[in-house]
Order: structure tokens, then C-alpha cells, then sequence
């Protein structure tokens, strides 16, 4: 007991597990608790030079304003309320998934668990649309997980490959730019983060080189045994070539290292020449050599492409080639949590298997479909078009996904400053401009970028004309900064 008669706390900051200390996780960061205050302020009729703060921080498509496909509402809505079955102005497409989705859960009912691999007919579904995406190439069900959203299945796969201590501790390739769910997972887990930096001056091209540079430095420190690859890019927006992908394929076979494709943007592709090549359908194209014996876990979610169903939380992961031995323990892992949440699996089974010529929805879905990527597209034009007008200011073009991560020039008088307050620059221009404007956008430093460079990451999804204006207000920003602190 304490002199006051209290005990001491159990949990503090420096008895609570010293590897949550070191997690980071910039997309959701100060810079976005300042944004809610900011609103918060506006709502109490507190003046600013603003009169709305725009979260141009995160891939949250409806937050944006993007409406939901209609037939994946439909056949989410009759499943919560099976009443709706019997209500004429339901499609009938709509109906008989609905009633297939509610036929294999337990009691009829998607509040009910389901197997924590997730629903049977939703996994055979998840591998039949993977065999249409890879021309034919078979998937089995049995290798599908569901998930909550691709974050928990990447996260449970960085749980099964990390062990060792000291120099024997797992190191994990990551890309720099890189999404921070990879840095806060390896700092959670205590594992080795290994960087490899994507080629700016290339569109973001990654370089097989910088991969083996990378490795090779890090074999002196630890362990590496795992190369996460996230194509199409976030927060870079670039789209790998096949060849880059039989590169990566040949590299992580020569060096004995586990694979982990990240392709929740596969949909999301934009830029002409290029195309979306899945990493299972490029490894299996390569034969036998390859395709027998590189390790392979890649994730899908229902948060990005045209869905934007970020809140349902749905995801699968394939497994390919994995020991049975560690399979069991994944499936075991996986059920510790129970279940992925099961409208999240409705809503998957939805986008995998979505209507076909002929059917009632078919036209609408379509329809839809095609406007929300058609302007996804032009908003990638415009977002490259604009920023790259202002002096000061270099985007790469934005080939897909659903983010630019511009270049900016920051004076020497606004670096020097920003170190004395404790922050990098790019965090100091943010901050600045989140202030002035009410534009909310994630400094590159919170993603990994080189030395002496700086960036932000803003997505793209705001409707055309305020993202027009958005845009417009930031190059002027950036001069005004920039003139400011010269």
C-alpha cells in the first residue's frame, strides 16, 4: 500500500507490454484527433478560415460521399431482415442469394457464429471467384480464410511466422512508402522491420536490387523470412508489372522467403497499360519449379474497389503451399477469435459472386460498378493534373488504388522549426495546413520515405468538385508556406 492508503497501479506505462509503446499507426494519428477537435469547435460556432474539415486522411469510400451499390445493400438488408423475403419489390436475383447466404448459417440467422475459417458457401464462392480472376487456375476452399477486413488475416499471418530473440528474430521486408498496419503489427509482435524503398523517380517502381540490398544488410542483424508486397500500391498508387511480380516470385524462391501479397486494390486500377496481375496467377503461370514450392498468403477486402464497404469489415486470405502441420495451427489460431463477423461475410460473398447477364440487377449493378470506378479514374487524372502545377510540388501518377503521396519542397526555416517542436517537417506542414484550411492528410513520415524527403498521403475519393477545390486550396497552401517560412 502507498502512503495514502492506495495501492499502486497494476498498469502503467512502464509495466504495460513495452512493444504496444512502439506501435504507430499514422492514418489515424494526432493529426486526425486534432481534425475531430477541429470539428467539434466548428459545430460549437467557434470561427475558423473554414467551415468544414475534410478527412482526405483515409480510404473510407461512403465517409466521402460515394453511394452504395444497390445490390449489395439489397442482399445485406434481406439477410439482417429475412421478413423481406416475401416483399415483391425485392429482385429475385436479390432474394435467392439472400436465402443461399442464410441457408448454410447456423439457425437460419447471420447473427449466429460460423466456422472461424468463415461460412462454407462463402469460402467455395471466394474460391470460385478466384479461379475466374486467374483464368481457370484452381482454388480450394480449404485454403480460404475469411476475416475481419484483410488487416486481421494479415495480422494473424505476421503472428504465425514471427519467433527467434536476438539475431534469430523474424525479419519482415516491407515496402517504404508502406501501409503503417505493417509497422504496427511487426513492433506489436517484437519482430525485425526490414525496409525496402520503392523507386520515387520510377512512378514507385520496386527494384529487385533495393530488395536484395535490403536483405542482405538485414541477415546481419536477424532473421528474415517474410517479403509483404502491396500491389496496387497505398499510399504510393503504383500497379506492379508482371515482370516485376516473376522477379519478386524468382527472388523469394532463391531466398527461401514466405510471401504475403496485399491486393486489396485490385479492382482499383486506372492508368492505361496498366493491369491488376494477381501474385497466385503470375506464380502458377511460372510452372512447377515455382509453383510447388514458394510460400503464399494473399488478401482480398470488401473495404476498397468499387464496394467501399470499409464498416462491414469482410476479407479473405488464400493459402498456398503451406505445411499442413502449420495450417492446423492456423485454423486453430483463427478460432480462438470465434468467427469473422458474418454480415462482413455476407456482403464478400456478395462482391465475389455479384450478378450475371440476364439477371434482374445485373444492368444496375453494372451501372454502378462502372461510375464509381469511371470516377475513381478521372479523380486519379485530376489529382496528378493539378498538384503537379503547383511549384514546389511533384505527384507521381496515381495508376491505381485510391491515394496520391505527393513530393513537397519544405524550407529550410520550417524544417528547423518543426525539429524544435519535436516533429518532422512533413507532420509541421500538415499540421499547418489542417489549421488553415481544414484539409486533413497523413505526413508521409507516418508511411517511411527516404531521407531528406517529404510527402503526405491524401486519397483521392472526395466527389469531384470538392476534391477540384480541395486540391486547388492546397497547391495554394503550399505556396503560401512556402513563402512564409523562406
Amino acid at each position: 500500500m502507498c502512503e495514502n492508503g492506495t495501492a499502486p497501479r497494476i498498469l502503467t506505462a512502464d509495466t504495460m507490454n513495452p512493444s504496444i509503446r512502439r506501435v504507430e499507426y499514422a492514418v489515424r494519428g494526432p493529426i486526425v484527433t486534432r481534425a475531430v477537435e477541429l470539428e467539434k469547435e466548428l459545430q460549437q460556432g467557434v470561427k475558423k478560415p473554414f467551415t468544414e474539415v475534410i478527412k482526405a486522411n483515409i480510404g473510407d469510400a461512403h465517409a466521402m460521399g460515394q453511394k452504395p451499390i444497390t445490390f449489395l445493400r439489397q442482399v445485406t438488408a434481406v439477410c439482417l431482415y429475412p421478413e423481406l423475403l416475401n416483399d415483391n419489390k425485392i429482385p429475385e436475383d436479390v432474394k435467392r442469394k439472400a436465402a443461399r447466404i442464410l441457408q448454410a448459417c447456423g439457425g437460419h440467422s447471420i447473427g449466429s457464429y460460423s466456422a472461424s475459417q468463415g461460412v462454407e458457401v462463402v469460402r467455395q464462392d471466394v474460391a470460385k471467384y478466384i479461379e475466374r480472376r486467374d483464368g481457370g487456375i484452381p482454388s480450394d476452399p480449404e485454403n480460404i480464410y475469411l476475416s475481419t477486413g484483410a488487416s486481421d488475416s494479415i495480422v494473424t499471418m505476421l503472428k504465425l511466422l514471427v519467433s527467434g530473440n536476438g539475431a534469430t528474430r523474424t525479419g519482415v521486408l516491407i515496402p517504404i512508402p508502406q501501409y503503417p498496419l505493417y509497422s504496427a503489427a511487426i513492433a506489436e509482435l517484437d519482430a525485425v522491420q526490414v525496409n525496402y524503398y520503392l523507386d520515387e523517380e520510377n512512378c514507385w517502381a520496386l527494384d529487385i536490387k533495393e530488395l536484395r540490398r535490403a536483405l542482405e544488410e538485414a541477415r546481419k542483424h536477424c532473421d528474415p523470412k517474410v517479403l509483404c508486397i502491396i500491389n496496387p500500391g497505398n499510399p504510393t498508387g503504383q500497379v506492379q508489372s508482371r515482370k516485376c511480380i516473376e522477379d519478386v516470385i524468382r527472388f523469394a524462391a532463391e531466398e527461401n522467403l514466405f510471401l504475403m501479397a496485399d491486393e486489396v486494390y485490385q479492382d482499383n486500377v486506372y492508368a492505361k497499360g496498366c493491369a491488376f496481375h494477381s501474385f497466385k496467377k503470375v506464380l502458377f503461370e511460372m510452372g512447377p519449379k515455382y509453383s510447388d514450392v514458394v510460400e503464399l498468403a494473399s488478401f482480398h477486402s470488401t473495404s476498397k474497389g468499387f464496394m467501399g464497404e470499409c464498416g462491414f469489415r469482410g476479407g479473405y486470405m488464400e493459402v498456398i503451399n503451406m505445411d499442413p502441420a502449420v495450417k492446423n495451427q492456423l485454423t486453430k489460431l483463427v478460432s480462438v477469435r470465434l468467427c469473422p463477423p458474418v454480415p462482413g461475410q455476407a456482403v464478400l460473398d456478395v462482391v465475389v459472386s455479384p450478378p450475371q447477364p440476364g439477371d434482374p440487377s445485373y444492368k444496375q449493378f453494372a451501372a454502378e460498378k462502372q461510375a464509381v470506378l469511371g470516377n475513381l479514374a478521372e479523380k486519379a487524372r485530376l489529382t496528378e493534373e493539378i498538384l503537379n502545377r503547383a511549384p514546389g510540388i511533384r505527384c507521381n501518377p496515381v495508376q491505381g488504388a485510391m491515394y496520391s503521396f505527393p513530393r513537397i519542397e519544405i524550407p529550410d526555416k520550417a524544417i528547423k522549426l518543426a525539429e524544435a517542436e519535436g516533429q518532422a517537417p512533413d507532420m509541421f506542414f500538415c499540421m499547418k495546413l489542417l489549421e488553415e484550411t481544414g484539409i486533413c492528410v497523413v505526413p508521409g513520415s507516418g508511411f517511411g520515405q527516404r531521407e531528406g524527403t517529404h510527402h503526405f498521403r491524401m486519397t483521392i475519393l472526395p466527389p469531384a468538385d470538392k476534391l477540384k477545390a480541395l486540391l486547388e486550396r492546397l497547391k495554394d497552401f503550399h505556396q503560401k508556406f512556402t513563402r512564409e517560412y523562406s
